[in-house]
C-alpha cells in the first residue's frame, strides 16, 4: 500500500515538477489498490473503472490467476533475454497465439513490448516479404506515437502536431462511417461507394504494385469506435490478395474478447495475413505480438527483428494466464452482456438528453457521440461529461477525431454491482452536462 503520510497534493506537486505535461492525465487522483473493476486512491476514494487503462484490462485489475503467475515467475528469473537464452513461456505463448488467432494456415508469432512496436514490426515484416515500401492505413486510424505509427495515425492534434517530419511512403485510405452516410444513399449504396473509393485510392494516391501492406483496425478505436460494414472489410482483404499486399489487422484494442469474440476479425469472417496484438494480452504488463502467416513472418534473417525487453517472461506468464481466464470465465459472452447493458443505458439517456447522437456497439466495445443542437460534434460537452465522471468516482475516456465520443472499456470481469454503480455516476455526469 502507498505511504498514507504522502498526500495527493504532495504527489501532484511532484508530478508537475518532475514529469512533463506532454504526458496527459485524465484523472489526477493517486491509485493505491485495484481489483476487478474498482480502484481505490490513496485517500480512500473509490473509482469504478470504465476505462480499463485504455482497454488493457479485459480480465480486470490484479486478477488472482495473473498475479499468481507473475509472482511465481518472479521467484525463478526476471529477464534472461530471449535473444540471449530462450525460455519456455515465450515459446508456449507464441504457440498459443498461433493456435487461437484466425486463419487455417501455418503461423508464427514474435513478441514485443507495446502496440506501436508491434505495428512497426508488422510493417518491417511486410516490407521484407514483399520488397515493397508503401504502407496504407486509414482515415481516423490510430496506430501509436512512434514516428512511423504517428505517420499512420490520422488525428493531428494532439498526436502529430509539430512532431514531423514523418516516415515517407505512408498513405491513408478512406474508411466508411455509416453514421455520416449521405441521406440520399441506402446502406448498400454507401458500402458500394466506400469500396469504390478505396479502389480509386490505389489509382490516385499509391500504386498497389508498390504497396507492402494495408494496416486496418477491424473497429477503429481512438477514431471513435467506428464499425465498418462487413462487406467493405472483406473487399479490402480481397483487394490485398489480388495485388500481393500483406493485409494486417490491428487488433491491439479490439482483441481478447472486447468485441464479444476473441478477435474482432472473426465478426467479419476474415483471416488476416498478419495481426498486431497488445493491450489486454497481458493484463497490463508491457507485451505485444505480431502473429501471422509463417511464410511472411519467416522472411527476415536472424537479428533483423527483436528487442532487449521483448517478450519478458513475467509478461508472457501473465498472457498465458489471461488466455486461460478468457475461456474459463466465458468473457466473450460476458462482453456481449456488458455491452447490452451499456447500450440500454445510453438509449435511456438519449431519450432524456438531446445531445446524444449515434450509439455504436460491438460486444462490450461501446461508444456514443455527443453533438450540439445542430448535430455538430460537441467536444466541450464531451469533456464536461468525462470530467464530471473523473471527479466523482468513475474512470471514463473520450475518443474520436473531433473529440466528441464517449467510449466504454470496462473490464470484462466487472460485477453487476460495479456496473450498476458506474452507470449511476454516468447518469449524473450526463445530467450535469445538460445544465
Amino acid at each position: 500500500m502507498t505511504d498514507q503520510t504522502v498526500t495527493k497534493d504532495d504527489l501532484q506537486k511532484k508530478r508537475k515538477k518532475y514529469i512533463p505535461k506532454g504526458l496527459g492525465n485524465g484523472n489526477t487522483h493517486i491509485a493505491d489498490y485495484a481489483k476487478g473493476a474498482t480502484v481505490m486512491d490513496n485517500e480512500g476514494g473509490k473509482w469504478i473503472d470504465f476505462a480499463g487503462a485504455i482497454g488493457t484490462l479485459n480480465v480486470g485489475h490484479t486478477h488472482p490467476k495473473v498475479t499468481e503467475a507473475v509472482k511465481k515467475q518472479a521467484d525463478r528469473y526476471l529477464h534472461p533475454g530471449f535473444n540471449v537464452i530462450m525460455y519456455n513461456s515465450y515459446i508456449n505463448l507464441a504457440e498459443k497465439l498461433c493456435t487461437i488467432t484466425p486463419g487455417s494456415f501455418d503461423k508464427m508469432a514474435i513478441l514485443f513490448n507495446s502496440g506501436a512496436e508491434a505495428v512497426e514490426n508488422a510493417v518491417k515484416i511486410a516490407r521484407k516479404y514483399t520488397n515493397r515500401q508503401a504502407v496504407v492505413s486509414f482515415e481516423r486510424a490510430f496506430h501509436g506515437r512512434t514516428n512511423l505509427t504517428m505517420g499512420m495515425t490520422s488525428k493531428v492534434k494532439p498526436y502529430k502536431f509539430n512532431f514531423g517530419p514523418y516516415s515517407p511512403e505512408v498513405y491513408q485510405a478512406p474508411y466508411p462511417y455509416m453514421s455520416n452516410k449521405p441521406e440520399q444513399m441506402t446502406d448498400e449504396e454507401y458500402i458500394d461507394f466506400s469500396i469504390n473509393r478505396f479502389k480509386e485510392f490505389f489509382v490516385t494516391s499509391v500504386a498497389p504494385e508498390t504497396t507492402a501492406c494495408v494496416v486496418m483496425e477491424p473497429v477503429q478505436g481512438e477514431g471513435g469506435f467506428i464499425i465498418p460494414p462487413k462487406r467493405f472489410v472483406q473487399e479490402v482483404q480481397q483487394f490485398c490478395r489480388e495485388h500481393g499486399i500483406v493485409f494486417v489487422a490491428d487488433e491491439i484494442q479490439t482483441g481478447f474478447s472486447r468485441t464479444g469474440k476473441l478477435f474482432a476479425s472473426e465478426h467479419f469472417d476474415i483471416e488476416p495475413d498478419l495481426m498486431t496484438l497488445s493491450k489486454s494480452l497481458a493484463a497490463g504488463l508491457p507485451l505485444s505480438a505480431v502473429v501471422g502467416k509463417a511464410e511472411i513472418m519467416d522472411a527476415s534473417s536472424p537479428g533483423e527483428l527483436g528487442g532487449t525487453y521483448a517478450g519478458n517472461p513475467l509478461a508472457c506468464e501473465a498472457a498465458l494466464a489471461v488466455i486461460d481466464i478468457i475461456e474459463e470465465e466465458n468473457l466473450n459472452d460476458k462482453a456481449k452482456q456488458i455491452g447490452a447493458v451499456l447500450e440500454e443505458k445510453l438509449n435511456e439517456l438519449k431519450d432524456r438528453h438531446h445531445f446524444l447522437g449515434n450509439i455504436r456497439r460491438l460486444g462490450a466495445m461501446v461508444a456514443v457521440e455527443i453533438n450540439d443542437a445542430e448535430g455538430n460534434p460537441d467536444k466541450t460537452r464531451t469533456a464536461a461529461i468525462t470530467s464530471y465522471a473523473n471527479k466523482n468516482g468513475l474512470l471514463l475516456l473520450s475518443a474520436g477525431v473531433k473529440g466528441n465520443v464517449v467510449r466504454f472499456l470496462t473490464p470484462l470481469v466487472i460485477t453487476d454491482e460495479e456496473l450498476k454503480e458506474g452507470l449511476a455516476i454516468l447518469d449524473k455526469a450526463f445530467d450535469a452536462a445538460a445544465d
